[in-house]
């Protein structure tokens, strides 16, 4: 009998990463991994399979069903996978807003109330019901699961939650929701695993990808983060600036004549190390670059980063671990160095030589405050997520 499988995808704004699970009696365990990269041009599927790798260019066209893409996809997954094992499919959604404080089974009433949040995520969130109607369409009858970003903030208070404007707007939900919640619940339960005790006690995770944002759990509880309303705030990110003041906004369209849209791409999609440097969004290709410009990008990204930790340490009332994670997190030891040495007045010491080795604990015995480096594992928590939800 065929093992049976559960899927998940976990959709960005630009790729759809594709988790491929064994749907074991008490967990799931991954087997497999894909990304659709919309990027490319030809649109690529690259899937890990074990030690091998897969590129393979797509003759589907993307449209706003996304329906030949996913089939093409299924068509060359089929011949690695028996995917009429297939179970369940597990989503990652960005937004949840007040709706959603957990994962859900989709339904007509779930879908419609994801539909209902697509002008909080307006980047997001329609990629998130393409992707679901899409399935939905290919594998009639499918479960399908919602994990949603922004659920493991709902521990936060209404203090941290609300800005300083007019009472009436936060319960129109206007208000602080946080994101990369997927990411923070996985280093949570590692920590927990880690520290049975303590959960990392008061610690701040560093989400360090081309989405960046911060997050102060208490014993593996969400207390405070950086990102707010939307995925821009915060610090800085690839191509999107982190917070600003709103004045630059009404400046920018006043006395300069910008259009709404024209800002929101200059916001979303220009800023960040992007436009610091005026030479790339990557951050390896920074480090590699002898400019000034690039030196500089850099040094607002880590400058910003150490700023918030040192905000996050004020909201937990202290700090016991910092823990790096994502793709900048995990795998740049300079980037990791120039924010810790920023941070030495809270007592942080970095040992250089297991910085530079990637190790899994990166402080000096002496430092007052653990600093870790953990991988973050988004599509898993989709799937376990799944797991529950189904039985």
């Amino acid at each position: 009998m065929s093992q049976k499988l559960l899927l998940t995808f976990n959709a960005g704004s630009s790729t759809v990463k594709i988790g491929i699970f064994a749907r074991l009696p008490t967990d799931a365990k991954r087997i497999g991994k894909g990304v659709i990269d919309f990027r490319a041009d030809p649109l690529t599927f690259h899937l890990v399979e074990g030690p091998s790798i897969f590129d393979v260019p797509l003759v589907a066209k993307t449209d706003d069903l996304l329906h030949d893409v996913l089939e093409e996809v299924f068509a060359w997954l089929s011949q690695h996978y028996d995917l009429d094992a297939v179970t369940a499919v597990g989503h990652r959604v960005v937004h949840g807003g007040d709706l959603f404080a957990d994962a859900v089974l989709i339904d007509e009433k779930s879908l419609s109330g994801i539909e209902s949040l697509v002008t909080l995520a307006p980047l997001h969130q329609p990629q998130n019901l393409r992707l679901i109607r899409a399935i939905a369409e290919l594998k009639p009858g499918m479960p399908q699961t919602a994990s949603f970003d922004t659920a493991f903030h709902r521990t936060q208070s209404d203090i941290v939650r609300r800005f300083a404007i007019p009472r009436a707007w936060f319960d129109k939900g206007v208000k602080r929701y946080g994101f990369h919640g997927l990411s923070y619940a996985y280093i949570a339960g590692s920590l927990k695993g880690l520290e049975p005790q303590t959960a990392g006690g008061r610690a701040v995770v560093a989400h360090l990808g081309s989405g960046a944002s911060l997050c102060a759990l208490e014993h593996g509880s969400s207390r405070d983060t950086s990102m707010g309303f939307s995925t821009i705030d915060g610090v800085p990110m690839a191509t999107r600036s982190g917070a600003i003041d709103p004045g630059v906004l009404f400046h920018l369209i006043e006395a300069h004549g910008l259009s709404i849209g024209q800002v929101e791409e200059l916001i979303y999609k220009q800023s960040g190390l992007l436009g610091l440097s005026g030479i790339s969004a990557d951050s390896r290709v920074l480090l590699e670059t002898p400019s000034k410009e690039a030196c500089q990008a850099l040094d607002v990204f880590t400058f910003r980063i150490a700023g918030e930790v040192a905000r996050l340490a004020a909201s937990l009332g202290g700090l016991d671990t910092l823990v790096f994670t994502a793709g900048i997190g995990e795998n740049q030891p300079a980037i990791r160095r120039s924010i810790v040495e920023r941070l030495r007045f809270l007592g942080l010491l970095l040992d250089g030589e297991a910085n530079d080795r990637n190790e899994a604990v990166i402080s000096r015995e002496e430092s007052r405050v653990k600093i870790r480096v953990i991988a973050t594992d988004e599509e898993q928590v989709i799937a376990d997520d799944g797991l529950k939800l189904l039985g």
